[in-house]
């Protein structure tokens, strides 16, 4: 790379002002790429479910990974990379589109709306006041919650559990080649991360497609092929049916998770790089303004809500510091775009040990919540265990919102509630008791 292209570099990302080179970068971006880029196949089947055409979502994946990567490393010049987020893929699919029998057209206006009032909450600073608002122990238990949804669904498809009469679910045939193969690979993708092995969700998940294939479990369709049409799913965001109660909860849970998970995740990667001054982000407005324009860009696209990724810490580790980690793993995100064909010939099964294993990484968040105080854990264990129980994230957050308020008041304890979380356990009461669950 010759003298100019270094300056360039320099002049954008401030290298090194920031302890860092180009080489640094790149390999710091390649490193976050392999950590997170399981997203391109797991996004697409999951959201392929809801009866969106997976070859258009595969490839919205991609571009709107690109798009939040170049707007956070050019604008945030933060290392941190975005993708559409698990767990909030599960929710547009399994709770709205298949739970509520909402369109998925409806569900990605839903998807644009939360994105849109992101926009304006980061610019006038209302986001990080309410993140500020919520107790630690609600926004510990929406992050576990979404952990055991997503085993939940991880099992389901596989079919280790299955229905069951008599105890509502059961064990299944674990004799069969798609269960024990999705059991193995969770045993493989825990030993590859405990050895710290880059890549360790992506490579399980494409052994298990190689051995389905040769078991004559699934087809192969090939590795490289042809950029596949996004006009399935561009622009078919409908907004005309948003205008119920139900919906605008769906809104709002879109808002509240997106809302944990990016702020929680910009400010854990960048503590990790010792980018934080006093305690608190230069530049933040830029950086919450990143992902809130990249959720529109990936409603208008066709996929679920963007996030910044935790596995952007991977990243940092190697030495990430400036946004042009980030640009880097845009770039790779766009070169994944001829790889639909491999996207396409993952089977279901193949997937469940990437689900398993990040639900298990958010589910360790149960470690922050003060246990040894029945006022802020009974309101956390209700949030974690009503999300699998009731298959529904929202439902989740709602009784952890309501049963902080109501056990806090009778506690003596309400000047405790903040503000908000009391406006909002009324509203959700209020939504239970007249329009039900």
């Amino acid at each position: 790379m010759n003298t100019s292209d270094n300056s360039m570099f320099e002049r954008i990302f401030k290298l090194s002002e920031n302890g860092t080179n180009v080489r640094t970068e790149v390999m710091a971006g390649l490193t976050t790429f392999l950590t997170m880029c399981y997203i391109i196949i797991v996004n697409p089947l999951i959201l392929g479910e809801s009866g969106m055409d997976v070859g258009a979502v595969f490839a919205a994946t991609c571009i709107t990974a690109a798009i939040g990567c170049f707007v956070m490393g050019l604008a945030g010049n933060y290392p941190i990379a975005l993708a559409p987020g698990m767990g909030l893929n599960a929710y547009f699919t399994f709770a709205v589109v298949k739970g509520m029998g909402v369109p998925w057209q409806v569900a990605l206006g839903a998807v644009f709306m939360s994105g849109l009032i992101f926009v304006f909450f980061s610019l006038f600073k209302v986001r990080e006041m309410l993140v500020n608002a919520l107790p630690m122990s609600l926004k510990m238990s929406i992050a576990s919650g979404i952990g055991l949804f997503l085993a939940l669904l991880a099992l389901k498809g596989a079919g280790v559990i299955v229905d069951n009469p008599a105890t509502l679910v059961g064990m299944g045939d674990i004799h069969q080649p798609s269960v024990l193969l999705a059991l193995g690979g969770f045993v493989a993708v825990c030993v590859l991360g405990h050895f710290r092995i880059k890549g360790a969700i992506i490579i399980t998940i494409l052994a298990i497609t190689v051995l389905s294939s040769l078991m004559g479990l699934s087809e192969f369709k090939g590795v490289v092929g042809g950029v596949p049409s996004i006009a399935p799913t561009f622009m078919q965001m409908d907004f005309e049916g948003l205008f119920t109660v139900s919906m605008v909860s769906v809104i709002f849970v879109f808002f509240l998770v997106d809302l944990f998970d990016s702020t929680g995740t910009l400010v854990g990667v960048s503590h990790r790089a010792g980018l934080l001054v006093d305690g608190k982000l230069p530049r933040l407005k830029r950086a919450l303004l990143a992902d809130s324009t990249a959720i529109m860009a990936g409603a208008a696209l066709g996929t679920s809500s963007t996030t910044p990724y935790v596995e952007s810490a991977s990243g940092v580790a190697a030495g990430g510091r400036t946004g042009l980690t980030a640009v880097v793993v845009g770039l790779l995100m766009l070169a994944c775009l001829v790889f639909s064909p491999l996207a396409q010939s993952v089977p279901a099964f193949a997937t469940a040990p990437a689900l398993l294993y990040v639900g298990a990484q958010m589910l360790s968040s149960a470690t922050e919540i003060d246990w040894d105080d029945i006022t802020e854990a009974a309101p956390a264990f209700l949030t974690i265990v009503f999300m699998p129980f009731t298959y529904s994230i929202a439902d989740g957050i709602a009784v952890g919102f309501i049963s902080y308020a109501v056990i806090k008041l009778l506690c003596g304890r309400a000047k405790e509630v903040p503000p908000m979380v009391g406006i909002v356990a009324v509203l959700w009461a209020l939504k239970f008791w007249y329009l039900g669950g």
